[in-house]
C-alpha cells in the first residue's frame, strides 16, 4: 500500500500527460491516415497553441475561454495553410513531405521565438483552479484532474463528429475510397483542407489546454512531435481506442515509468515503436518476401531474370540512345558505344561536376578566412553523413533519418581514443568507422526488411534511441556537456598535432576524397550494379535467386561506416561534441543534402552539405537568431525548386523516384497498418494515399 501511494500522483500525471498527448496524436493520426501528410510540423501546431493561450491566460475564466478560442483558431489557420503548401506534393511521396513539413516547422518555431520571446512562459489558469485538492490523501493540481474532463470531454466530441456526422462521413471516405468521394461530388482538395486544418484545431486546443502541463517554450514543439509519432506509431490507424490506449501507456512512461525507473524510461517509448514498427514489416511481407535466402521456386521467373536482369533491366533504368529514340542511325554516324560504357565526351560531362568540385575544395584554403576555412572542413563532415544517407535513401531504397546514429559511434569513439591517447589521424578514422559498422550490422536487420515510411520511422527510433544513450552514459559521452579537451589529432604517426584551420581542413578534404573514391568505386562496381537492381526491381533479382537481404545489409553497414568517418572528421574539425552535433536536426540536414543534390548524386550530396553549413552558419551569420528560419526557407525552396535535386537540372529526364512514393515492388503501408472490412469504423482511415 505504501508502494502504491508513493506512485499514485505520478500515475494520475500520466493520465494526463496522456490524454494530452492522446488529442495532439488524434490530430496527427488524422493528417496522416486520412490526408496522407506526414506532417513534422505538427508540434509547431502545439506551439502556436500553447504561445497563444500563454499570451492571453490573465488568470481568469475569460483569459482561459479567450485563448482556448485564439489558440485553436490560429493552429486551426496554420494548418490550413499546411494543406495548401502539401496537396501539391501528394504524388511525390512522404519524403518530399516530410521535408516539407520540417522546414515549415523551422520557419514557424523561429516566428514564434521572435514574437514571443526565446524564455519559457508562465500561464496563468483561473484562482479556482489554481489550487491543490485532496486525493485519497495527497494534494493533487486541481488544474490537471480539471484538464482530464476537458480532454475527455473533446476526445469524446471529436470521436462523434467524425464518427456520427456527414462530415466525418466524408473524412472516413477520403481514406477508404477518394475516387468514390470524388464521384459523389466532394473534392479531394476540399476534404484534404478541411482534414488538416482539423488536425492543426486539435493540437492548438491541446496546446492551450496543456500549456501548464507541457509549457510553451523553445523545445516544446520537437518534445510534442516525438511523442505524437511514437503515441500515432503504438496505436496505429485502425480506431482512436488503439490510440487512446497508446497514449496512455506514454504517459506513463514519461511520468511513472521516469519516478520507477529512471535510468530504462528514456528508452521504451522509442524501443517499443522500432519493435512495433519491425513487427508490422515482419507480418506485412508475403509468402516470397524479403525472408526468402534462396531461389524461389518458379523456373519462369529464374529465366526471365537470369536474361534481363543481372546486367540490364536491374541496373538502372537507362536513358534512349538515339537510335532507340529517333530509329536508325544517319549514314556515317560513329558506332554506337558499348553497352555500360559512355562515349568520351559524356563521360567527360559526367566527371566535370566531380572535377570543379575538386578543384575548387583544393582552392579553397588560399582564398578564404579562417573561420569559413573551418566551417568547409565542418561542411565536409556533413558531406560524408549526406553521401551514407544517399546510398542508403538513392541506391538501397531506403529513406532513413536515423544516420546520425552511426555517425555519434564514429564522432565519440574518436574522442575517446584521443583522450586515451590515441590520437594518429588513420587510426581513429579506421576504428570510428569498424565500430560504427559494428552499430549499423547490429541495427540493420531490423531496418532492412522495411519500406517506405516504415524505414524513415524506424531509423528515426534508432535515431533518437541513439540520443538518448548519448545523454545516459555519461561516463563515454560526456552526457549533456558534451566532450572537450581532448588531444588534437596527427595526421601521421609522430607528427604535429592539427591545429590550425588550414590543416584541419587539408586532413578532413584528404579523408573525404579518399572515403567518397572508395564509395563511387563501389557503386560503379557489379557489387554496386547489383545493390541498385535490389532497389529497382526486388521481385525479379529474388526471382533469379539473388539474396536481396544480404545486399542490403552490407549497403547498410557500409553506408554506417562512412557515416562513422564522417562523425570522426567532424571532432577532428571541431575539437569538441555535444549531443546536438548528432541529433535528430541534424538527421534532417543531412536528408535535404542527398535530396538537394539528388537521392543518387554522391557529388550532389555533397553540395547540399555545403549549402546547409553555409546556411546554417555563414549566411545567417549576417542576421544573428534568424538561422532556423534561414534553414526552414532552404527545406522549402529545395522541395518545391528541385524536385530532382540538383542532379536533375543536368539531366532532367533522369533521376531517382522518391523511395516513399508510388507504389511499387517494395512499398508496404506505411508505418502502421490499414483497417480491414471487419474492423470498427474508423475515424482516421487507413495509411496514406
Amino acid at each position: 500500500m505504501g508502494l502504491l501511494d508513493a506512485h499514485l500522483v505520478p500515475a494520475v500525471d500520466g493520465v494526463a500527460y496522456g490524454l494530452l498527448l492522446f488529442v495532439v496524436a488524434s490530430g496527427l493520426s488524422l493528417a496522416f491516415g486520412t490526408a496522407g501528410v506526414l506532417n513534422l510540423s505538427h508540434g509547431m501546431l502545439y506551439a502556436v497553441g500553447a504561445y497563444t493561450g500563454a499570451e492571453l491566460s490573465d488568470g481568469t475564466w475569460g483569459g482561459l475561454l479567450l485563448g482556448l478560442a485564439a489558440g485553436t483558431t490560429a493552429a486551426c489557420l496554420v494548418g490550413a495553410g499546411l494543406s495548401a503548401a502539401s496537396f501539391p506534393l501528394a504524388r511525390r511521396g512522404h519524403l518530399a513531405q516530410a521535408l516539407l513539413t520540417f522546414g515549415l516547422a523551422l520557419i514557424g518555431g523561429d516566428l514564434l521565438i521572435q514574437f514571443f520571446g526565446a524564455d519559457d512562459l508562465p500561464v496563468r489558469v483561473p484562482a479556482a483552479l489554481d489550487t491543490s485538492v485532496s486525493l485519497l490523501g495527497h494534494r493533487y493540481p486541481a488544474y490537471r484532474l480539471c484538464f482530464i474532463v476537458m480532454a475527455v470531454l473533446l476526445a469524446a466530441f471529436g470521436t462523434w463528429v467524425l464518427v456520427r456526422t456527414r462530415v466525418g462521413a466524408a473524412v472516413r471516405a477520403a481514406a477508404d475510397d477518394p475516387q468514390m468521394l470524388a464521384a459523389t461530388g466532394y473534392s479531394p482538395r476540399t476534404v484534404h483542407l478541411g482534414v488538416l486544418a482539423a488536425a492543426g484545431a486539435l493540437a492548438g486546443a491541446a496546446g492551450v489546454l496543456g500549456a501548464p502541463i507541457i509549457g510553451p517554450g523553445p523545445g516544446t514543439a520537437e518534445t510534442v512531435l516525438m511523442l505524437s509519432l511514437v503515441v500515432v506509431v503504438l496505436g496505429g490507424l485502425r480506431s482512436l481506442w488503439a490510440t487512446f490506449f497508446a497514449a496512455i501507456g506514454v504517459g506513463e512512461v514519461q511520468t511513472l515509468g521516469v519516478s520507477v525507473a529512471p535510468g530504462l524510461a528514456p528508452y521504451l517509448l522509442f524501443a517499443a515503436m522500432a519493435a512495433v514498427l519491425v513487427l508490422r514489416s515482419r507480418l506485412a511481407e508475403p509468402a516470397t518476401g524479403h525472408g526468402t535466402d534462396g531461389p524461389v521456386p518458379d523456373p519462369l521467373g529464374r529465366l526471365v531474370g537470369h536474361a534481363g536482369v543481372r546486367l540490364r533491366r536491374v541496373i538502372r533504368r537507362a536513358r534512349p540512345t538515339a537510335a532507340t529514340a529517333t530509329g536508325p542511325a544517319p549514314a556515317g554516324s560513329p558506332p554506337p558505344s558499348r553497352p555500360g560504357r559512355l562515349p568520351s565526351g559524356a563521360a567527360w560531362r559526367r566527371a566535370a561536376p566531380l572535377l570543379l568540385l575538386c578543384a575548387a575544395l583544393v582552392a579553397l584554403p588560399g582564398l578564404l578566412d579562417a573561420y569559413t576555412i573551418s566551417l568547409a572542413g565542418s561542411a565536409l563532415a556533413l558531406g560524408l553523413l549526406a553521401v551514407s544517407v544517399t546510398v542508403l535513401t538513392g541506391y538501397a531504397g531506403l529513406p532513413t533519418l536515423g544516420q546520425t546514429a552511426p555517425f555519434a559511434v564514429g564522432a565519440y569513439t574518436t574522442a575517446n581514443l584521443a583522450a586515451a591517447g590515441w590520437t594518429m589521424g588513420p587510426v581513429q578514422i579506421l576504428l570510428s568507422a569498424l565500430a560504427a559498422a559494428v552499430f549499423s550490422a547490429v541495427t540493420g536487420p531490423a531496418v532492412i526488411r522495411a519500406r517506405g515510411t516504415t524505414v524513415l520511422m524506424i531509423t528515426l527510433a534508432v535515431g533518437e534511441l541513439t540520443s538518448a544513450a548519448v545523454n545516459q552514459l555519461k561516463s563515454v559521452t560526456g552526457g549533456a556537456d558534451g566532450l572537450v579537451g581532448f588531444p588534437a589529432t596527427q595526421a601521421l604517426w609522430g607528427g604535429e598535432d592539427l591545429f590550425e584551420e588550414g590543416e584541419l581542413y587539408t586532413y578532413a578534404l584528404v579523408v573525404a576524397a579518399v572515403a567518397v573514391a572508395v564509395t563511387l568505386l563501389v557503386l560503379r562496381s557489379p557489387a554496386g550494379k547489383l545493390l541498385t537492381g535490389a532497389s529497382g526491381a526486388e521481385a525479379r533479382m529474388r526471382a533469379s535467386g539473388h539474396p536481396v537481404w544480404r545486399y542490403l545489409l552490407v549497403a547498410y553497414i557500409g553506408a554506417g561506416a562512412l557515416a562513422g568517418v564522417g562523425g570522426s572528421v567532424m571532432v577532428t574539425v571541431q575539437q569538441y561534441l555535444s549531443p546536438a552535433d548528432v541529433g535528430f536536426e541534424i538527421a534532417a540536414f543531412a536528408l535535404l543534402a542527398a535530396v538537394i543534390g539528388g537521392t543518387t548524386s554522391v557529388v550532389g550530396a555533397l553540395f547540399g552539405a555545403g549549402l546547409i553549413v553555409a546556411t546554417r552558419d555563414w549566411v545567417a551569420g549576417a542576421w544573428p537568431g534568424h538561422g532556423p528560419l534561414l534553414l526552414g526557407v532552404l527545406f522549402v525552396a529545395a522541395v518545391y525548386l528541385l524536385p530532382r535535386g540538383l542532379a536533375g537540372l543536368r539531366d532532367p529526364s533522369g533521376g531517382e523516384q522518391d523511395p516513399t512514393a508510388s507504389p511499387g515492388p517494395r512499398d508496404e503501408p506505411p508505418a502502421v497498418s490499414a483497417p480491414s472490412s471487419t474492423s470498427a469504423p474508423s475515424p482516421v482511415g487507413k495509411a496514406g494515399p
